[in-house]
């Protein structure tokens, strides 16, 4: 079948290497597009129009439509698709457009619908603390994330994962599904089955989101963090000073007692002890974190022995003062 591929991140490429790969006939890629990236604001193409640039060249056109109106549906028509496969792509298909498609269209969505329906399932996974997720193949809908399911894949979640990690592994799994739907579709074997149970949604993440309150429970500080990694990022202050804190896990079995130079009956965000194999601890609203990567702005990140021995009176600072 003849492919328009939509998609924007990172997450969405190895699903065009595999349909490129694949037998079917990838005949136009439509992404994002370029937009201004870093404190240099340079201004760079999705990571689906660089990979379509190396697998394609200057074969398949690359179409970056601010807006899916009639000069995106003229552009679209004239590479005469069968079928669209979106992943990641971020924008609603209205019916206008998907007239353009013989075959219909395929989203790949990161979750287990219709559980996290939105632009975020990954991270909200991880902040739920679930148990498992998956991917979900559906039809494409008019409204978000509510077509039918064409193929459901499990993944179990062991509660140690990050966003980065997560999408890396989702990204992985997904590419050789979307070709085997594509197949099915092709054959006439695929089965549309409608979503079961009650539909949960996904809130937008913003920089914000970031800020660490330590009144919340250590592992809900925990979760926010993996969730937040690489974006928006997880940080609190340390005497007036951004801290970055990349790497944290649990340690509510922490005993403060048995540590020389330990503070206790402190409040939520206080640094009570440096511990050897674990971490720098914080005290939170329910239980201690220990915190292992951080990053003091302007500075390199480091290790918690190595940022603790560069740190005078570290213990018994309150993180989160400006």
């Amino acid at each position: 079948m003849r492919v328009l591929f939509a998609g924007s991140p990172e997450i969405a490429v190895p699903a065009l290497e595999a349909i490129a790969a694949s037998h079917h006939e990838v005949t136009a890629v439509l992404t994002n597009p370029d937009s201004k990236v870093g404190r240099g604001l340079k201004v760079e193409q999705t990571p689906v129009a660089s990979a379509a640039r190396r697998i394609f060249g200057e074969r398949v056109p690359i179409f970056t439509f601010e807006t899916l109106k009639a000069e995106a549906r003229s552009g679209i028509s004239a590479c005469k698709p069968d079928i669209l496969v979106s992943f990641a792509y971020g924008k609603i298909f209205g019916p206008k457009f998907m007239a353009l498609f013989p075959k219909g269209g395929i989203n790949v969505h990161p979750s287990l619908l219709p559980r996290w329906r939105g632009s975020a399932p990954i991270q909200h996974a991880i902040l739920a603390m679930d148990s498992e997720t998956g991917i979900s193949i559906q039809t494409i809908a008019p409204e978000m994330d509510t077509g039918d399911l064409l193929l459901v894949s499990r993944i179990p979640l062991g509660g140690r994962e990050t966003a980065r990690t997560l999408s890396e592994l989702c990204a992985r799994l997904a590419a050789p599904l979307v070709v085997e739907v594509l197949d099915q579709i092709e054959h006439g074997t695929a089965k549309a089955e409608p979503q079961i149970g009650a539909p949960t949604y996904c809130s937008k993440i913003s920089k914000e989101d970031g800020l660490i309150d330590w009144t919340r429970a250590s592992r809900e500080i925990d979760a926010r963090i993996r969730a937040f990694d690489p974006w928006p990022g997880s940080y609190t202050f340390l005497r007036g000073m951004r801290l970055s804190i990349l790497e944290a896990e649990p340690f509510d079995d922490f005993s403060p007692s048995g540590v020389p130079g330990h503070v206790t009956n402190v409040q939520p965000g206080t640094i009570i002890a440096v511990v050897a194999q674990k971490g720098m601890v914080v005290q939170t609203g329910q239980g201690f974190l220990a915190v292992k990567q951080l990053q003091l702005a302007t500075r390199k990140a480091t290790g918690y022995c190595e940022f603790a021995n560069g740190m005078r009176d570290l213990i018994g600072t309150i993180l989160g003062l400006l």
